[in-house]
């Protein structure tokens, strides 16, 4: 498994069960980057985001590509790339849809300050 502070590729749907089931275990945050390869904005943000995970190892930061892991999008109701899913204790709790830096950061800092921390 990749160490803390990186963005974890997610390619199998039991990798994506194992990584909710993880995140419900040890109630961290965990930020899922619904991408697509062919989706321009969700190009200009991976670096973002590949930042921020370095920044906040507390938080797990997940990259899902909606075509490779269909089943799991059609799941989680994702329409449009990116999406950025914010899973506490295996429930959506917020969402940014669209490569707005701003809005989420500043999602992860609120959800990161009502977590009581370890």
């Amino acid at each position: 498994m990749a160490e803390e502070g990186q963005v974890l590729g997610v390619h199998t749907v039991d990798a994506w069960n194992e990584q909710l089931q993880k995140g419900i275990d040890n109630k961290k945050l965990i930020v899922v980057d619904f991408t697509a390869s062919w989706c321009g904005p969700c190009k200009f943000i991976a670096p973002f985001l590949a930042e921020l995970a370095k920044k906040i190892p507390t938080v797990t930061f997940l990259k899902v590509d909606v075509d490779e892991l269909k089943s799991v999008a059609t799941d989680w109701a994702v329409e449009a790339m990116p999406t950025f899913m914010f899973i506490k204790e295996g429930k959506i709790v917020d969402k940014v849809v669209g490569a707005k830096k701003d809005e989420l950061q500043q999602t992860i800092a609120k959800h990161i300050s009502s977590t009581s921390s370890a």
